[in-house]
């Protein structure tokens, strides 16, 4: 297809700009990685077993956490399409509200309460185990992760075609043979998919490593320590890029997956009943595991709302505003007023670019289409703790590794805004393949002769998307923005090397308030950033209502 000028110079700006985001970073990490300590480090894969051992924890912390959040997440959206039940509209909110909380607060209530002097642990129940390590790792992952396997068996689940079950069901099999024979090899792809998912979000976790890992070191702390403790990048580096090969690996294995999935799972428009399981003993058996994860999550995330209104929760419970105070007061009042800030000026970016990826991935590219989609996708397929490491070294305004700083500058000149532009290319990057993959998703269901009218008509191909494809994929970029804010919002990893003095922004201000032992300020700082999230994606929410009935029918105001 020959595209028209206006169109060609959006395609070259659309490069540009994931070159800057992206490319630019990655490679700089590369060859940052070559220099001297950098290849001590790659040679120590081999000769240290401290170095080896830091793998085996990345590997087996990695596999753990996936195959538990599956396992959960496929019994939740088991519960949800093949069970009838009291409840069952609040164990699903209950079940997605650790993605929109920040990363840590999990961690930091899973102390509080089950630790050492925890209050369930010791108070209640007498005793003192050992939270910090491998344990409580994977006890604060797996919750905190288990939602994304959710999601993702959730919709397979409800679009698989229940005339195979009643087929299966007439030539006299039951339920439990429907299920091995029919329904769970149509739903593989979609475990494995979960599994590599969840693998790949849990060894690029940094910030539960940092508040709840103990003496277990993984690759992303490792690579922290290294930048922040040793003032290492060139090793800081190279522990990054042994983290960046499991993780594209992850990355490209969950594609081919997920385009098994389509081929296998979705057979169209479902014909038929979904028969639902009936007998009590299977009942049990299927909901004791949801609705104790969804206990947990309610019980960890009271005693978030409560601990930032005690004085020091499960010592002194008597109630106080002082930790408010203390945030609403100074530095914390800016970080909350900067984050928000820094998250409202990236949001629509990143849900632009998505969409206008997704657009040119669809109707305008041929050749080539495959790695357009891969690169606006490695936003988030690269681990945060690389992408922020890179970005660190990438906008630093010295080129001697002895001098490094963490103030991200620009090549040649003054500093980013004192590093609120880096955030904001860092929100947009991570961000944007959300709105990639639902414009995408959005746009294969609208039929091209719609485009192809406009164009008979003499619009060029950018006017074309702004008075026709847009309108009717308004629903997809908003849900794009949706979670583009909520993961602004929350993220650690990628930002904590770029962060300043003068931005402070709040999940890292929530982290050195946990570093000092001062839980109840970040228990107040996680309750104002979970409202905030919470309310955004209210309103966003109304917004895709309402915009979606307008778009469909007027799609050309």
């Amino acid at each position: 297809m020959k595209l028209d000028l206006i169109t060609r110079i959006v395609l070259v700006c659309t490069i540009a700009v994931l070159a800057l985001l992206i490319i630019f970073p990655l490679t700089n990490i590369l060859i940052t990685a070559t220099h001297e300590n950098g290849r001590a480090v790659f040679s120590s894969i081999f000769s240290s077993p401290v170095t080896r051992q830091i793998i085996k924890n990345t590997v087996l912390l990695g596999s753990t956490v996936g195959v538990l959040g599956t396992l959960i997440g496929f019994l939740l959206a088991y519960a949800q399409t093949r069970l009838e039940f009291r409840g069952k509209k609040i164990l699903h909110i209950i079940s997605l509200i650790p993605l929109i909380s920040p990363p840590f607060a999990f961690a930091t209530a899973v102390i509080v309460l089950f630790g050492r002097s925890g209050i369930i642990t010791r108070d209640l129940l007498g005793l003192s185990p050992v939270l910090y390590g491998y344990p409580g790792l994977v006890i604060v992952l797996t919750t905190s992760f288990f939602p994304v396997a959710y999601m993702n068996l959730l919709g397979m689940m409800r679009s698989l075609d229940p005339s195979l079950d009643e087929a299966a069901a007439s030539l006299g099999s039951s339920k439990s043979k429907v299920f091995v024979k029919i329904t769970f090899p149509m739903l593989i792809p979609g475990i494995a998919s979960s599994f590599l998912l969840l693998f790949v979000e849990s060894i690029a976790d940094l910030a539960n490593p940092l508040v709840i890992g103990g003496d277990f070191t993984v690759l992303s702390s490792r690579a922290y320590i290294a930048i922040n403790g040793e003032y290492d990048v060139a090793a800081g580096a190279a522990y990054s890029v042994v983290l960046l090969v499991p993780g594209l690996l992850v990355f490209l294995l969950q594609r081919y997956w997920a385009q098994r999935k389509n081929v296998v799972s979705v057979t169209g428009k479902p014909s038929g009943r979904v028969r639902n399981i009936e007998s009590k003993g299977a009942k049990f058996f299927l909901l004791s595991i949801p609705f104790a994860m969804s206990s947990l999550i309610i019980m960890v995330y009271v005693t978030v709302l409560i601990g930032g209104f005690v004085k020091v929760l499960g010592v002194n419970n008597e109630f106080t505003l002082d930790h408010f105070s203390y945030i609403f007061s100074g530095i914390g009042n800016d970080a909350i007023i900067k984050t928000t800030l820094l998250a409202l000026i990236a949001t629509p970016i990143a849900g632009i670019l998505g969409m206008i990826l997704a657009w040119l991935i669809v109707r305008k590219i041929r050749r080539g289409r495959e790695l357009m989609d891969f690169l606006g996708m490695l936003g988030i397929a690269v681990p945060g703790t690389v992408l922020g490491i890179g970005y660190a070294v990438t906008f630093n305004h010295t080129t001697k590794l002895g001098e490094f700083s963490l103030i991200p500058q620009l090549a040649g000149g003054g500093a980013i805004f004192g590093g609120a532009l880096a955030i904001i290319m860092v929100y947009t990057i991570r961000s944007s393949p959300a709105g990639q993959r639902s414009g995408i998703a959005a746009l294969q269901q609208i039929d091209p002769a719609i485009d192809e009218a406009s164009a008979s008509l003499g619009a060029s191909g950018v006017v074309t998307f702004k008075k026709v494809t847009l309108p009717l994929i308004r629903g997809a970029l908003l849900t794009g923005l949706m979670f583009a804010f909520a993961r602004s919002m929350t993220t650690l990893s990628p930002i904590i090397f770029i962060t300043t003095p003068d931005t402070p922004i709040m999940t890292s201000k929530i982290l050195s308030e946990v570093d000092a032992g001062r839980f109840g300020n970040a228990f107040a700082f996680c309750t104002i950033l979970i409202v905030l999230v919470s309310l955004a994606m209210s309103a966003i929410n109304l917004l895709v209502r309402g915009r979606s009935i307008e778009s469909l029918s007027n799609p050309l105001n």
